[in-house]
């Protein structure tokens, strides 16, 4: 009797406005976790958007992530388990490193960041996509958070972290309704837990034995 190897792992994509939540949700589920900001592209690549009538680097825009790049790492990690990325230093606009990711034998894992929505598709066409949450706690709670922890890490410097702040807090709701019209399910926290525990203990697919 033939040994048939583990069905492929897929992957959870959560996104959500940045400050909503995505990396404590991750962290809480227990889940292996890729981080998708990790995919940024550097600060001295001419593709790079602005932020329209500003000289500011728009970090929220899909442009300024290397899409293709990160979904060859999940693609990776739903077939082999291990893949290599990317180390992003958000503070210095640069990656400094890479290093190696391992989700062992895993069915399911989370693949978390501001972009992940905008991946939804072609993971869903590989075949490869468990679910898509996308997170909001409120424009004003969001702000908060955000600036509290980009401060904290030194992010960016306070002028450039409060600009884009007010600007992030007027565009939450545009962002979430862009978000889920991609294909991400609009949740709160606990929601979204709940659907992650649900997507891990779910059905797999049957793999057919060889002949």
């Amino acid at each position: 009797m033939s040994i048939l190897p583990p069905p492929p792992a897929r992957v959870v994509l959560l996104c959500g406005p940045s400050g909503s939540g995505k990396s404590l949700v991750a962290a809480r589920s227990g889940l292996p976790v890729l981080r998708l900001d990790d995919f940024y592209k550097e600060g001295d690549d001419p593709t790079l958007p602005l932020v329209t009538g500003s000289s500011d680097i728009d970090w929220d825009h899909p442009d300024s992530w290397d899409a293709d790049v990160a979904l060859a790492a999940i693609t990776d990690l739903c077939r082999t388990g291990r893949t290599k990325v990317p180390v992003y230093d958000i503070a210095l606009s640069a990656r400094t490193g890479e290093e190696s990711v391992d989700v062992g034998r895993t069915p399911l894992f989370i693949a978390e960041g501001i972009f992940a929505a905008e991946i939804i598709t072609r993971c869903r066409e590989l075949g490869v996509l468990a679910d898509a949450l996308c997170l909001s706690r409120g424009p004003v709670k969001t702000f908060r958070r955000r600036f509290l922890r980009d401060l904290r890490e030194g992010r960016k410097s306070v002028p450039f972290l409060l600009r884009r702040g007010w600007r992030l807090m007027r565009a939450e709701r545009s962002i979430v309704t862009r978000q889920t019209a991609l294909g991400a399910y609009a949740c709160d926290k606990d929601e979204a837990l709940t659907r992650l525990a649900t997507a891990a203990t779910g059905p797999r697919p049957a793999r057919t034995p060889a002949a």
